[in-house]
């Protein structure tokens, strides 16, 4: 199953690209026999400062045609990384070919998106940066990897 990652805005050179980086190469290589990966980032910009709409539309045309999309929300599930990693696994079990975690802007998802998302997924009730966020996201999807593949990685 691809992984893609469509987010809002541009992340230039620094420490969240180079943990960013690190982290996808991470899950690409441990998921790969694993079934998951490779993952990708789609990155969108409204130039014309359309607000949450126009960056929904930009999301919307990342999107491979017939992608099951997780949008990253606030007002999503909370799930432990056991719990995200078992997402995972049944969507890749049950077929889908191309998952697509979005990441809105600063202010977050157009709640059109997330009305037509399969699945919405919440890092929890704080809020975070959303250039944080591609981290915090590549991270778990690493994490998932190394937890169905029975690495020690995850201590819980």
């Amino acid at each position: 199953m691809r992984v893609h990652l469509c987010v809002v805005g541009r992340l230039k050179g620094g420490p969240e690209a180079d943990l960013l980086r690190d982290y996808l190469d991470r899950f690409g290589k441990t998921g790969r026999v694993l079934g998951l990966g490779p993952a990708s980032v789609h990155e969108v910009e409204d130039k014309r400062g359309g607000g949450r709409a126009a960056e929904a539309t930009l999301l919307a045309r990342s999107v491979p045609r017939g992608s099951l999309i997780c949008a990253m929300d606030e007002r999503g599930q909370k799930l432990s990384s056991p719990e995200f990693a078992n997402l995972l696994a049944r969507y890749r079990d049950h077929g889908t070919k191309d998952m697509v975690f979005m990441i809105g802007g600063a202010d977050g998802l157009d709640p059109s998106l997330c009305e037509t998302a399969g699945v919405r997924v919440s890092f929890g009730s704080m809020v975070w940066p959303h250039m944080l966020a591609r981290v915090m996201l590549s991270e778990q999807l690493y994490r998932a990897a190394t937890i169905l593949s029975g690495s020690p990685y995850h201590r819980a």
